[in-house]
């Protein structure tokens, strides 16, 4: 708790100082979040339990029951955030703005740290705007489900903050979008696991391109991203020799060097509609080795150099969707459906090696319902998810799973958030606002 109250006075202080700085404004923002999981099986998930994937595969005891059929819960208030907003002078003919949040997520099994969440600056000429740092991935983008889980959709829905330059373009109705994205927080699965090793020496960011028309309440678009890993640079591993000398068996180590690269291309399409009452959003995508972006595939081996070891590889492609509809103000039901399935690989494995997440799924289906309570300042909400998994063996001729069967969880989820915003006026003085950005 002293850690909060610290962070919450610094950035007071930081934003009184502003107040007193010519052509600047700012808004100092935060939430406090709690949040109550219950799920009636062991699952796939980060932050634990808190960041929910889908269910675990049955792993079966000597007398046939499921070790991963067993309930567990928890309550947490990680999610908790404060955010500073700053609008600054012009540089030359740009509107310059800029962005620090953070929460208190922390990073892998460190918890209740202060974790960043996004920093970036903006130079907007009206038509055309460049940021600079970290935010939401470019598929992630300006569609995205309105639910209580944190995953906020994920697998189906691309999930990311990422470091990046991107570049917009709007008219009236048109919106484009490039973007050159690396990778800090979330990570490419590879051979040594989640690593920032293969895009760093790739020495290629990711690279996404998309469009978006806007009409009133009604967005769609579409949008290609592009990722070059380096999985290897060298190969490792040891030779078993018969030596006659001892007559034992010797190991004898080689190591390569190795050229190695895999280069895959995703695609996602998107819609949304909002007005007073209604929100009916939904994304398509036919992912390629997203799992940087909270994804399921990765990618298998293709072919191996008899001398050297080196390794080809191909993407193991999975085509994830989603819809989500929601209704209402003061009291919003909603509805959240997603579904993935595997597509296996364009060419045929020479190795059950594979490298991503969810590799041994088949498919998978989520249904969800919500009941929300907004007022100004507060939310309360409870869910109720079904997740059903389709796991197999893998078939190396085209990198699919055969032969499935399905394990379900069931998952509730309630939140409770107070919302909270101050905004500079160039005075001494605060405004406490009643609208709350919670991205």
């Amino acid at each position: 708790m002293k850690k909060y109250i610290l962070l919450s006075l610094c950035l007071m202080t930081l934003s009184s100082s502003f107040a007193q700085l010519k052509d600047f404004k700012f808004k100092f923002y935060g939430q406090i979040r709690t949040d109550f999981y219950y799920n009636s099986r062991a699952n796939e998930e980060t932050v634990d339990g808190l960041f929910y994937m889908y269910p675990k595969d049955e792993v079966l005891d000597g007398n046939g029951e499921d070790l991963n059929a067993t309930s567990n819960s928890n309550f947490y208030t990680l999610y908790s955030r404060l955010g500073l907003d700053v609008a600054g002078p012009k540089l030359g003919t740009a509107k310059t703005s800029a962005k620090v949040e953070v929460d208190f997520r922390g990073s892998g099994t460190s918890y209740s740290t202060i974790r960043l969440r996004h920093a970036y600056f903006n130079l907007d000429w009206g038509k055309s705007a460049v940021l600079v740092g970290q935010t939401w991935h470019p598929l992630f983008g300006d569609v995205s489900p309105q639910i209580l889980n944190l995953s906020v959709g994920a697998p189906f829905q691309p999930f990311s903050r990422a470091p990046q330059i991107r570049y917009r373009f709007n008219n009236k109705h048109l919106q484009l979008t490039g973007a050159l994205v690396w990778q800090s927080q979330y990570l490419s699965q590879g051979p040594a696991g989640k690593s920032q090793e293969y895009i760093k020496k790739s020495n290629i960011p990711e690279i996404y391109v998309g469009a978006d028309y806007k009409n009133g309440g009604f967005l769609v678009g579409a949008g290609i991203e592009m990722i070059s890993l380096k999985p290897r640079t060298q190969s490792s591993w040891e030779e078993k020799t018969f030596d006659p000398t001892t007559n034992s068996t010797i190991s004898i180590p080689h190591t390569y060097k190795v050229d190695e690269r895999i280069t895959t291309l995703s695609y996602e399409a998107h819609v949304k509609y909002t007005n007073k009452n209604w929100f009916i959003g939904a994304k398509s995508v036919l992912g390629s080795n997203l799992t940087q972006a909270s994804g399921l595939g990765g990618f298998g081996i293709k072919h191996i150099d008899n001398k050297t070891k080196e390794q080809e590889y191909t993407p193991i492609r999975f085509s994830s969707s989603w819809l989500n509809v929601v209704y209402g103000q003061k009291w919003k039901p909603g509805i959240f459906v997603g579904y993935a399935k595997n597509l296996g690989t364009s060419n045929e494995l020479v190795s059950e090696q594979l490298y991503g997440t969810g590799t041994n799924l088949d498919k998978l289906v989520t249904a969800g319902a919500e009941l929300t309570y907004n007022v100004p300042h507060w939310k309360f909400g409870v869910e109720y998810t079904l997740s059903s998994a389709w796991y197999g063996k893998l078939d190396k001729s085209d990198g699919k799973i055969i032969d499935t069967h399905s394990v379900s969880n069931n998952r509730i989820v309630a939140v409770a958030m107070f919302m909270f915003l101050f905004a500079d006026d160039h005075s001494t003085e605060f405004k406490f606002l009643h609208h709350f950005k919670a991205d």
